[in-house]
């Protein structure tokens, strides 16, 4: 099965959304829990300070900040960050070894 960036994109959004409704639910038992507690543990996640353009690892938490404000990440913006991350992964690995040059990794044909 293969996922494309889009997919990806509407994957995180939903994941980021069920997440902001149980930050909702907190904030609605322990007022003040959100904005004390959750976002700036959030922000310290994301690197916020530290990465300009989210890593693949600080997108999550991203997009989780997103829903949590006022302009929900749109997809659009999301698939823009998939391809550039996805993008600059590839083109180390391709570099490093041509494709005729390296036995590969399938392992369902005898070596």
């Amino acid at each position: 099965m293969q996922i494309t960036s889009q997919q990806l994109a509407e994957l995180l959004l939903g994941i980021a959304r069920a997440q902001a409704g149980i930050i909702q639910g907190l904030e609605n038992e322990m007022a003040g829990v959100r904005s004390g507690r959750i976002i700036p543990a959030l922000q310290n996640v994301a690197h916020l300070r530290d990465h300009p353009n989210p890593t693949l690892t600080d997108l999550p938490a991203r997009v989780l900040l997103g829903t949590l404000g006022r302009a929900v990440p749109d997809t659009a913006s999301i698939v823009r960050d998939l391809d550039r991350l996805f993008g600059e992964q590839a083109a180390p690995a391709a570099a490093a070894a041509p494709a005729g040059d390296a036995p590969g990794l399938d392992f369902s044909k005898p070596g």
